[in-house]
């Protein structure tokens, strides 16, 4: 820890990884979720497999799933980590689709960034690919929901 306090900072002043070189890695999971807002006709023409650019959910998954791979190379003090398994699911509403990104690993340190990158990448695919269909969309409402292994134990938000 820096002379701040900070944990991102060394004495000094200046930005550094955490040093998670000394933990045992244990099995670490994290739960995210999302939404897209939309209009009911572009919820309903994304279910009927109507957008013209094509499948939405299936594009954003694999998005999703490139992104949690990822995650360490958007976030500048993100450890890099070797993910060992990505869900990304989808359930439309009548006028939004929910997104749950869950993502597993054997590590040293957490995949809360990692799950929260999936869903965040997964949004942004679906309002690329729909978006001209529906430019009012709104993403939102991205939040960890879940997370177990590590030093900090299980966390598990309420519903609100």
């Amino acid at each position: 820890m820096s002379d701040h306090g900070f944990t991102h900072l060394d004495p000094l002043g200046r930005a550094r990884m955490v040093d998670v070189t000394p933990k045992e890695p244990t099995h670490r999971r994290a739960i995210a979720r999302g939404r897209v807002t939309m209009t009911a006709d572009t919820a309903s023409a994304v279910a009927q497999g109507a957008i013209k650019k094509g499948d939405v959910l299936a594009v954003a998954r694999v998005a999703g799933i490139q992104a949690a791979k990822r995650a360490s190379d958007l976030l500048p003090l993100c450890h890099p980590l070797l993910v060992g398994a990505v869900s990304v699911n989808f359930e439309i509403l009548e006028e939004s689709i929910e997104i749950e990104a869950a993502v597993e690993t054997v590590d040293r340190t957490g995949v809360e960034m990692e799950a929260l990158t999936a869903c965040s990448v997964a949004a942004l695919t679906v309002y690329d690919m729909c978006k001209s269909k529906d430019r009012a969309m709104v993403i939102g409402e991205i939040a960890l929901w879940e997370k177990t292994g590590g030093r900090s134990g299980h966390f598990k938000r309420s519903e609100a």
